[in-house]
């Protein structure tokens, strides 16, 4: 899904707050030594160092130094956040939405957007629009997606642009003064090293209990898929990006059927069983196979099955250009 951000590792160096062993890590991977760096971090990680175990989880993520394990990456970023690092509290909060353990995001999601992390407005923006697995709320979905967006994520311009066509102007107004508030409160938090992060006095996301019902739903725009965690950075004893993605394949090429498999991905949640076939109609040549309409606590999820292996599924949902949750 691209790249977002880059590292200077040379600079960052000078200043790790760092032990020497996850230190001498991120010397390796700078080198290209991508296992030594993992064996580096071993250690520590397992003694609890926050850093080591982000760059782990990282690691595996990328599959650099180990084989690629998202289940793996999760757990370390898991480690990490419960001890309060900002980076894996991200990623671990976007790898629970990924596996559609979205009241389990929730929280994580909630965290990063305090800090006024781009990713993760996209994510739960998008989530209060749709109301997918939280109550809908316009105004500050509207207020997330904008501050994504002005902080230069493409996919929050674009889902912006799309939620102007059903959002009410009295709402985006709301929401752009909202927005304004985040931007505040985001830099008076982070102002000053090892200050403590403050919150903008925004009531946090409710997750949805029953099923709810709006007269006359606009339809909603799709739900991006959420954005590639980052690269492992130095800051703190972080690497750095890894090399430039190729370039995408053409929109127009067309795939045959799965091959046959227990694992499915999921394309979209909707309230209206009609925007899950026109998505469906407008991804369904790249994605290939037959699309199951599941019906559950009053949406209807977009499904197709029959993939082998989880990479195979992956590679599906990245054909569909959108939301994929990849589930088994």
């Amino acid at each position: 899904m691209r790249t977002f951000y880059s590292a200077i590792l040379a600079t960052a160096l000078a200043v790790l707050p760092a032990t020497a062993d996850v230190k001498a890590g991120v010397e390796a991977w700078g080198r290209g030594e991508f296992a030594r760096a993992v064996a580096e971090w071993r250690g520590p990680a397992g003694d609890g160092d926050a850093d080591a175990q982000f760059n782990l989880g990282q690691a595996y993520k990328l599959g650099r130094g180990v084989p690629t394990d998202q289940v793996q990456a999760t757990e370390w970023f898991r480690k990490a956040a419960v001890q309060g690092h900002p980076k894996a509290e991200e990623n671990y909060g976007l790898a629970l939405f990924q596996d559609g353990k979205k009241a389990e995001a929730l929280p994580w999601l909630e965290k990063s957007v305090a800090r006024d992390e781009k990713r993760s407005e996209l994510v739960l923006g998008t989530m209060l629009f749709n109301g997918d697995g939280v109550t809908r709320d316009w105004t500050r979905a509207y207020a997330l997606v904008t501050r994504s967006s002005q902080q230069g994520l493409p996919q929050g311009s674009q889902t912006l642009a799309q939620m102007d066509r059903y959002i009410p102007e009295a709402q985006r107004r709301e929401g752009i003064t909202l927005a304004k508030r985040i931007e505040t409160g985001g830099r008076t938090a982070l102002a000053g090293a090892g200050s403590p992060v403050g919150t903008v006095p925004v009531p946090p996301s409710e997750v949805e209990t029953r099923p709810t019902r709006v007269a006359a739903a606009p339809k909603p725009p799709r739900v991006p898929k959420a954005p590639k965690p980052e690269v492992v950075r130095a800051e703190p004893a972080s690497p750095p990006p890894p090399a430039a993605k190729p370039a995408p394949r053409p929109a127009v090429a067309r795939v045959s059927a799965p091959s046959g498999g227990a694992w499915r991905i999921q394309l979209g949640a909707f309230r209206d069983a009609g925007n899950a076939r026109g998505l469906w109609s407008s991804v369904g040549g790249r994605v290939g196979g037959s699309p199951s309409y599941v019906a559950a606590n009053g949406l209807t999820k977009l499904q197709v099955a029959g993939f082998g292996t989880r990479a195979e599924a992956q590679r599906a949902c990245g054909r569909a250009g959108g939301a994929c949750v990849v589930v088994r």
